[in-house]
């Protein structure tokens, strides 16, 4: 006589209840704060935390760099276009068509990079994705070398990509040129790289890259998420303050943090764009960006290239709070940019000092951990704006210093 043998019965719940359980064991469980910007005030915010209303807090980590989100021309110009043309778009682009304000902003910001033409996508995760992807694709045996920092949406794009891949040190121009040089002549290339990286705080060597894909015949691929309006006269970004821009073959970058709205774009020559336009499923088959987001940020490019206002009282605002919490013996790291990385080294600290932050102090900043960053390296990653003022900073560091001596975290030493 033959049995047959009970098929085992999975338990989903079991499964997701281990997965959840892993995270919470190693610190790395992420609680996203209910909170509400009061508009015009930034960075001030209202968090609903427990059960006892809205509480005021001071926002600093917020990746609206420039509070463009919170600008008057910014709001009315959104207000406008709701009342002109309503709330969606339609539709995909090939569907609901062009909104005229699309091929605004895509002139707007191939302009800002001195490119032929720009596309619009649903975010900068997005645009990342879908170009790299595509882009990949398109050239016969493709080989994209990778920067080991950058960002996830990079990193998914080239894996979607299915292409071969190299991955160099970070901004380690002599192990790019020997990955660039161990490769065949004849194949497609892709360097891949960001310009401002946004947990170090550090900027690629432009000009160096680029001289390297020119000696090996390959294209260039920058995302200039985290620069795009704060550096450069006009708000271009590290490739426009560094008079690079025209070295870049692809560049790409957000709509969400120093413009302040929603979105992602690439900019580049035509025939690039029209190729990534007509074959990236990623903007194909979605949903454009309401005309509503759209005009905010064509308001907020505009202003930006006009205004360095916004830039000059960042960068001003950013050098002060690192200064100010050296000077209170943090470990702040050394970044050359407006981020504000400050090193705490596990990821339960790490929770700890963000959970003091807000519960006793009103101050929100969230933890970075892993994966974002390499294990042992977790961070709290500060960015001061034009509205955060000095009392601000004094109180945020007095704050700081008060919870680094109660957990008995180390200092640096004066110098």
């Amino acid at each position: 006589m033959t049995f047959k043998r009970c098929p085992t019965v999975t338990n989903y719940s079991h499964i997701f209840d281990k997965a959840i359980d892993r995270l919470h064991e190693e610190g790395r469980y992420r609680v996203f704060i209910d909170i509400l910007r009061n508009k015009g005030a930034y960075p001030n915010a209202r968090c609903f935390h427990g059960h006892n209303g809205p509480k005021p807090i001071t926002v600093w980590c917020s990746n609206d760099y420039l509070a463009m989100g919170q600008h008057p021309k910014v709001t009315e110009a959104m207000e406008q276009a709701l009342h002109d043309v309503g709330a969606g778009s339609g539709g995909t682009r090939n569907i609901g068509g062009n909104t005229h304000y699309h091929i605004e902003l895509e002139a707007e910001l191939a302009d800002l990079h001195g490119k032929e033409a720009a596309l619009i996508f649903t975010s900068g995760y997005v645009s990342n994705d879908a170009t790299l992807s595509t882009l990949a694709k398109l050239l016969p045996g493709c080989v994209i070398f990778s920067d080991a920092l950058n960002h996830a949406s990079m990193i998914a794009g080239i894996r979607n990509s299915g292409c071969a891949k190299r991955v160099f040190r970070h901004n380690d121009l002599e192990h790019l040129e020997e990955l660039l040089a161990a490769e065949d002549p004849d194949v497609p290339k892709v360097i891949a790289f960001e310009s401002v990286y946004s947990m170090d705080g550090d900027v690629a060597p432009l000009h160096a890259i680029c001289d390297l894909a020119e000696k090996y015949n390959a294209l260039t691929y920058c995302d200039e998420v985290h620069a795009v309006g704060m550096y450069g006269a006009r708000g271009g970004g590290i490739s426009e303050r560094d008079e690079a821009a025209h070295r870049i073959d692809i560049l790409e970058g957000t709509l969400g943090k120093a413009f302040g709205v929603m979105g992602g774009y690439i900019a580049a020559d035509k025939r690039i764009v029209d190729c990534i336009r007509s074959y990236a499923p990623g903007f194909i088959f979605t949903t454009s960006l309401s005309p509503v987001l759209v005009a905010g940020v064509l308001a907020s490019v505009k202003h930006l290239k006009a205004s360095s206002e916004e830039r000059d009282a960042q960068q001003a605002a950013a050098a002060m709070l690192k200064q100010i919490m050296r000077d209170a013996g943090l470990p702040v790291m050394d970044s050359t940019t407006h981020i504000v990385p400050l090193m705490v080294g596990d990821p339960v600290k790490a929770k700890r000092i963000s959970d003091i932050l807000l519960a006793e102090y009103g101050v929100y900043v969230q933890p970075i951990n892993f994966p974002t960053v390499p294990r042992g390296t977790e961070r709290l990653r500060f960015t001061p704006g034009p509205a955060h003022t000095e009392e601000m900073m004094r109180e945020l560091v007095d704050a700081l210093a008060e919870i680094w001596d109660r957990l008995e975290l180390e200092l640096r030493q004066a110098a």
